[in-house]
């Protein structure tokens, strides 16, 4: 199975389509919209999960949301990937070795996934709330690092700046900058494709920090932990069940970062604080 050809950059011709509108005066425009597409993922001839995506970076969705589920732990474990389209719809055919598939048929489910959600339709509340393996890190920012990554990833976003609809995830290293970005409708699908991303390059969770447009539900701390990530950088705020998840995880996590302001609400040790000039109040 082959992985990405781009680093930072997606398929913006099957990301993004025109449209006529008319601004608050009457006057005709065009306008650049995000596309949204119904894509399932279907694994052994089964359709397990249909996801409302952007319908780029495919190969690295597929990848990726396979890894966070937890249905391979490796990519050698997907046989053959086939991208199917239907009209407005994608769906993303793959086939498992044989090991595999029988531990997709032991915890089978189906998902039906709004851009909005990532838990719809889980059969029973002990899936909502797995236990999280833990995350070992030796990775360490300061401050600066931080607020450049986060520039770093509002920059590197190219739908976004086109269609102000997407999300983004990104893999940031200091020294190195912006390793690998993704963009999607729904924040899930872009960290998905994010570890597909990574996978397919054999970039690992512990190299660098994940940097998110997104608040942090509990989903994203849970796919973080898949892929060993020690350190998640949000833009908005996590839930309370977010944190408990990531301190239980292992993960630094934090949230709430503009400009050259954050706040760290787990695992703060990661992350040195800027110092303030002398005779600046603490």
């Amino acid at each position: 199975m082959h992985g990405s050809q781009s680093r930072c950059q997606t398929n913006l011709p099957h990301a993004v389509v025109g449209a006529d509108c008319r601004d608050q005066d009457g006057r005709l425009a065009t306008r650049t919209l995000a596309e949204e597409t119904p894509v399932a993922l279907a694994y052994n001839g089964t359709t397990l999960a249909v996801v409302m995506a952007t319908p780029a970076d495919l190969t690295d969705l597929a990848l990726g949301f396979s890894l966070t589920e937890g249905i391979i732990a490796a990519p050698s474990e997907i046989d053959d990937l086939e991208i199917v389209r239907h009209g407005d719809s994608v769906e993303l055919r793959m086939w498992l070795t044989c090991d595999r598939s029988d531990r997709l048929a032991a915890r089978r489910r189906r998902l039906v996934g709004p851009t909005g959600c990532g838990l719809c339709g889980i059969e029973s509340l002990a899936d909502a709330c797995p236990p999280v393996p833990p995350v070992a890190c030796s990775l360490s920012l300061t401050a600066d690092d931080v607020s450049s990554a986060v520039d770093a990833l509002t920059a590197a976003q190219d739908i976004n700046r086109a269609t102000r609809a997407t999300h983004a995830a990104g893999l940031y290293r200091p020294g190195s900058g912006l390793l690998l970005l993704r963009e999607d409708v729904g924040r899930h699908n872009a960290l998905d494709k994010l570890a597909g991303a990574m996978a397919a390059e054999s970039v690992t969770g512990t190299s660098g920090a994940l940097i998110l447009t997104s608040r942090v539900s509990i989903e994203l701390v849970q796919k973080a932990a898949a892929i060993g990530i020690g350190i998640l950088i949000a833009v908005s705020a996590p839930t309370a069940l977010a944190v408990r998840t990531a301190t239980a995880s292992g993960i630094t996590l934090a949230g709430i970062a503009r400009g050259s302001e954050f706040q760290v609400f787990s695992w703060p040790e990661r992350i040195t604080r800027r110092l303030k000039p002398t005779g600046t109040k603490q």
